[in-house]
């Protein structure tokens, strides 16, 4: 098949238009709700160990036991991975449009019962909290693969790159808010209850009022969901899954017209042929010759990404003292300890986490996807490896905000970087049958990474031991380096259309090109 589909071929060249930065707004704030959702655990675990793991006999801050502290926190990533594989295998099987509106009703509904308990003892408040998490979590899932695949549907060739990092870029804005709203509220609780510091009152330092601090802030994240529902709903169907996978060129044609300015004509005979073309499963030898090396590039290099990156965001919490971004937990109170907690999240967020997306955004069409993500991993691993190096000498009082500013690098460079490509690469590689799907295995495949963080990695930081802290972050630095490896695996993909980059079009993808050409010692990496 010599050209493409007509309804394809529109969609490829249409020029921007106000409905592609609509359709950014609507899957991006699903993304805000996901980022906020997940990292907003973050501020309020050490408020929840002074509030129920408080022991007289110790004459020390409550806290946590480490095994509650990482379900607490991982819980949710446990959720988000089989949500992902789930909603992923059903945005191919159903389509996109059909199960899009169920994730936001998970999330406003388990982002609702977070903040809610059945009973009072420690046990039932943790457990209906991890319960509702990892519910919270399943939906936050469904989000990956299908906004995605929604977007680089949607999107025109020239832009489509930049319009699915503008969507993954929400996720900053989430983080910021997550910061900012923790921030908030406990600083109102704190003007009109705060208790004095733990060394000169014990008990009453934990302030009665701040149990409904955590749960305000959890519920919070309903709110962006809610708002969202709406307008999710009343996105069409995308042009490639009902033209390609449904068969139905003609209404594919009618739906786009509503949306975009294109004119798009049916064509009965060249569709069935390019469907033919195209249906073969994903547990198939054709797909493993097409796609394999892909599948696998997409996989190892989020994973890696994963275990650096949730690293940074859950263990923060455990760095901003030795950084002495927060007071030592005796000097002050509860709610205090969660004021500067977040905000030292909120100034990290603001300028390390955020501009690293938008300069993504900015350049990911004019760099590539390949070479920015080469740039972030190795960045992130020189980075890491200097603070782990050099960690005593960073911890001192007067070069605290030396060592936040490399901190804060690591989370620019990850997001200008591995933490948006691999968001963007899996939307794009895969053919429109199992693009969801395979986007699906990629983000799972990240979020085993998270758990290997939240599970794992924070074992090293959570007592703010510096030989455990130095040795988590050398090993971080190395993580990043089999990342960089792991990047020559898959394929530049800016300026072509999905079905070139696929080969659904019937012309053969990079990875069957390097099977057949004779070899020449010259191997297309992506620089090129």
């Amino acid at each position: 098949m010599s050209d493409n589909l007509t309804v394809l071929n529109a969609l490829d060249t249409a020029r921007t238009q106000w409905y592609h930065v609509t359709a950014v707004i609507i899957a991006g704030m699903g993304f805000f709700t996901d980022a906020y959702d997940l990292f907003c655990i973050t501020t309020i675990t050490k408020l929840l160990g002074r509030l129920y793991y408080y022991d007289p006999a110790i004459h020390a801050p409550g806290k946590l036991p480490h095994s509650v502290n990482n379900w607490v926190t991982g819980v949710a990533l446990v959720g988000t991975l089989t949500g992902q594989l789930v909603f992923g295998w059903l945005g191919d099987k159903l389509g996109r449009k059909k199960v899009y509106g169920l994730t936001l009703i998970l999330m406003v509904i388990c982002a609702l019962c977070s903040g809610l308990s059945f009973g009072y003892s420690r046990r039932v408040v943790i457990g209906t909290l991890c319960f509702f998490r990892f519910w919270l979590g399943f939906g936050i899932g469904g989000d990956y693969p299908l906004s995605a695949t929604i977007m680089s549907e949607y999107a025109n060739k020239r832009s489509r790159g930049a319009f699915i990092a503008a969507v993954f870029a929400m996720q900053g804005v989430g983080i910021i808010f997550a910061g900012l709203v923790s921030m908030i509220i406990s600083k109102l609780f704190l003007v009109s209850f705060g208790g004095k510091a733990f060394s000169t009152d014990e008990v009453f330092s934990t302030e009665p009022e701040a149990d409904y601090v955590w749960r305000i802030v959890l519920m919070l994240g309903a709110l962006p969901a809610l708002l969202t529902y709406y307008w999710r709903m009343k996105m069409p169907e995308t042009g490639r899954y009902t033209a390609i996978i449904e068969g139905n060129a003609k209404q594919a044609a009618i739906d786009m017209g509503r949306v975009l300015d294109i004119e798009i004509q049916a064509e009965g005979e060249k569709l069935a042929k390019f469907k033919a073309a195209n249906e073969y499963p994903l547990l198939s030898n054709e797909f493993f010759a097409r796609h394999g090396l892909h599948l696998i590039g997409t996989m190892t290099t989020w994973f890696l990404l994963d275990i650096a990156f949730y690293s940074q965001n859950l263990t923060q919490k455990d760095i901003f003292p030795t950084m002495g971004l927060v007071s030592n937990a005796k000097s002050i109170s509860a709610l205090r300890e969660m004021f500067e907690t977040s905000r030292a999240m909120f100034v990290i967020a603001l300028f390390g986490t955020f501009p690293g997306y938008w300069f993504a955004v900015f350049f990911i069409e004019k760099i590539g996807r390949f070479k920015i993500q080469l740039m972030g991993f190795f960045m992130m691993s020189v980075f890491m490896a200097i603070i782990g190096a050099k960690y005593d000498y960073l911890k001192t009082k007067e070069h605290k905000w030396t060592f936040a500013a490399l901190y804060g690098l690591t989370f620019f460079f990850a997001n200008f970087g591995p933490n948006s490509t691999t968001f963007v690469l899996p939307a794009e590689l895969f053919p429109t049958r199992v693009r969801s799907t395979c986007h699906a295995l990629s983000a799972a495949s990240g979020k085993a990474g998270a758990m290997v963080s939240a599970f794992g990695v924070q074992q090293y930081t959570q007592d703010g031991n510096v030989h455990k802290i130095k040795k988590a972050m050398l090993l971080l630095a190395f993580t990043n380096m089999i990342g960089f490896c792991c990047t020559f695996l898959v394929t530049e993909t800016k300026g072509r259309s999905l079905e070139e980059i696929s080969g659904e079009d019937e012309r053969k993808n990079e990875t069957q090109m390097k099977s057949t050409r004779p070899h020449s010692g010259h191997q297309d990496d992506g620089w090129d």
